[in-house]
């Protein structure tokens, strides 16, 4: 359930409230009765972790991987030759 963030302007009171997206919003505030407003937040940063992902599992290594793997076979670069591999790093 998504967390949404309030704010009273009479009192100052910040709460969140756990809420269905299906519920009605807050209207009044559990600390001085008053109207209270929903403030938009940002949010949370997401973080990819595990295979499979570009952090992870850079593009540029699977390349130069096959490049090797090519190379070690005697045949031309799958790359064309443009990589860090045909400079020998």
């Amino acid at each position: 359930m998504p967390t949404y963030e309030y704010s009273c302007d009479y009192c100052g009171n910040d709460f969140e409230v756990f809420q269905k997206m299906s519920d009605k919003p807050v209207q009044v505030c559990p600390k001085c009765g008053k109207h209270v407003r929903r403030v938009l937040s940002g949010g949370i940063g997401i973080n990819f972790k595990g295979s499979g992902f570009y952090v992870n599992d850079s593009h540029a290594s699977s390349k130069h991987n096959a490049c090797n793997s090519s190379k070690e076979g005697g045949g031309a670069h799958a790359c064309g030759g443009s990589c860090c591999c045909a400079s020998g790093k």
